[in-house]
């Protein structure tokens, strides 16, 4: 236990602490047993009086079933927990979220969802980690639709805002619109269809979405819900290949799925002044010694390279906008709205193929995001509450 990482875990990362303290008889009758009866009553009259007499209006469940942990895959729910634990610590460090991790012993849909909703009634909102695909699709579409709190599964929807926000500035430095580039996603996975999503709701026309078995082209049936969808998309080419194929002449490359798939020659044969984001972990799908001297800017998930895509420039100010202006859910138009936000946050002078997303130390992120994604929930009919500062 002497080594660096293992310290800073000891004991657990987070703590629960009292906003006052209770000194004498007088507090303790305030706080509990007999003041806080009128509250109870209070709030049973007029249940939206949670929002201003309990936490919930700051609090975020971190939950996770354990079967798709970054790097480690199907792992269980308490080996997950220190990952909970420090998303809890990135919530409460970048947005002044006050997040909580919920570790459920259950990979059942049904359980899972029910299990959510039983908890619900304390918590502002839902973030979803780690839960494997396809369920994670059915599990966040059902609790959007049943809980009237927002729900956001960070490994779809963080890593397609962050890529989303990455691409544009990295169009801004080739010269290139979004409407004309021909994109290959690869990995159509959780974060693979949310990014297609996000893609095409930007502008994207080209699309080629790629799994293992090759292409998911337009006008074909799969077994796969979301890869169907996909394939019912006019943006979605109709031609078919495997992913070395169908790169040939692509403008963009961006690959969530596993290591070592790609090397120089067929970054060679992509697009003049090419765009490739290789986010796999720890390995990328393709290394940057041999990706580099062929492609204008390259991005990957990984810390030691320029032009990190990060989850954590997102599920911070995403939720800290939405908690305070009540949203009832997290739709589409608060995600494009996030993703232009962070790209924002690069101002055009200091932009160029090296520096093309923020640090998520930047403190205008979470700022920013968090506007963006009130504006876009008011304009959407999703805002319960108008904050002060947009009154």
């Amino acid at each position: 236990m002497s080594d660096r990482t293992f310290l800073a875990h000891l004991g657990g990362k987070i703590k629960v602490q009292p906003t006052m303290p209770i000194k004498n008889r007088d507090d303790l009758s305030h706080v509990y047993t007999p003041g806080v009866a009128k509250v109870c009553r209070a709030i049973h009259e007029d249940p939206k009086k949670s929002y201003s007499l309990t936490i919930k209006r700051n609090t975020v469940a971190v939950i996770t079933d354990g079967t798709a942990v970054l790097g480690l895959g199907d792992i269980g729910p308490i080996a997950a927990a220190p990952v909970m634990e420090g998303k809890a610590m990135l919530f409460k460090q970048l947005a002044d979220v006050d997040a909580f991790p919920i570790c459920l012993d259950t990979t059942d849909t049904e359980e899972i969802i029910q299990a959510i909703k039983w908890i619900s009634p304390i918590f502002g909102g839902i973030n979803l980690e780690d839960i494997s695909s396809p369920r994670c699709f059915e599990i966040e579409q059902r609790l959007s639709e049943e809980l009237g709190i927002p729900v956001f599964h960070d490994d779809q929807h963080g890593t397609a805002v962050v890529v989303l926000a990455g691409l544009l500035n990295a169009l801004k430095v080739v010269n290139k619109r979004i409407e004309s580039v021909r994109v290959v996603v690869n990995g159509i996975g959780a974060a693979g269809v949310s990014i297609c999503k996000m893609l095409l709701g930007a502008g994207v026309t080209r699309l080629v979405p790629v799994d293992r078995e090759g292409a998911i082209v337009r006008g074909e049936t799969y077994a796969h819900p979301m890869w169907q969808w996909l394939a019912d998309q006019p943006q979605v080419e109709s031609e078919k290949g495997t992913l070395q194929e169908v790169l040939k002449g692509a403008d963009v490359f961006i690959g969530v799925s596993r290591g070592g798939l790609l090397n120089s020659e067929h970054i060679q044969s992509m697009a003049p002044r090419s765009i490739v984001f290789a986010m796999a972990n720890p390995e990328p799908e393709v290394r940057a010694e041999a990706a580099l001297p062929h492609v204008e800017v390259f991005a990957t998930g990984r810390s030691d390279y320029p032009n990190q895509i990060n989850n954590v420039l997102v599920f911070p100010g995403m939720f800290r906008g939405a908690l305070d202006c009540r949203a009832k859910q997290i739709n589409e138009p608060m995600k494009l709205a996030a993703a232009r936000a962070i790209a924002s946050v690069v101002t055009e002078s200091e932009l160029n193929s090296q520096y093309i997303i923020p640090s998520i130390f930047n403190d205008q992120v979470v700022m920013k995001v968090r506007r963006a994604v009130i504006e876009a929930a008011i304009l959407t009919g999703t805002a319960q509450r108008i904050p002060a500062d947009f009154r």
